[in-house]
């Protein structure tokens, strides 16, 4: 059973910075692509990022690139999300996903974790 569990969230003023952080358990994490999610209330869940199973290739949803960076360590079995410049508006729980290839689709991805709430005060 894989187990995906994020940390990291909090509370954060507009323009700051936070590094989430999703730990995988039950199988080598470089089985799989990793990517983050957002679910804000009453939205649709959105991709955010994602990364590729070597960590060689990267993806960004539009609102994100240029100020959020995704990484990995697969030797402790991690991947990072680090967020720069927050705004109110990703105010949201952050979700990491597993899946055995990039996908920028929440639907194809096979494991989750529980979530960490993201909320930027303005």
């Amino acid at each position: 059973q894989v187990q995906l569990v994020e940390s990291g969230g909090g509370l954060v003023q507009a323009g700051g910075s936070l590094r989430l952080s999703c730990a995988v358990s039950g199988r080598p994490i470089s089985t799989y692509a990793m990517g983050w999610f957002r679910q804000a209330p009453g939205k649709a869940r959105e991709f955010v990022a994602a990364i590729s199973r070597g960590g060689g290739i990267t993806d960004y949803g539009d609102s994100v690139k240029g100020r959020f960076t995704i990484s990995r360590d697969n030797a402790k079995n991690t991947v990072q999300l680090q967020m720069n410049s927050l705004k109110p508006e990703e105010t949201a729980v952050y979700y990491c996903a597993a899946n055995t290839y990039m996908s920028f689709d929440s639907g194809e991805y096979d494991y989750w974790g529980q979530g960490t709430q993201v909320t930027v005060s303005s």
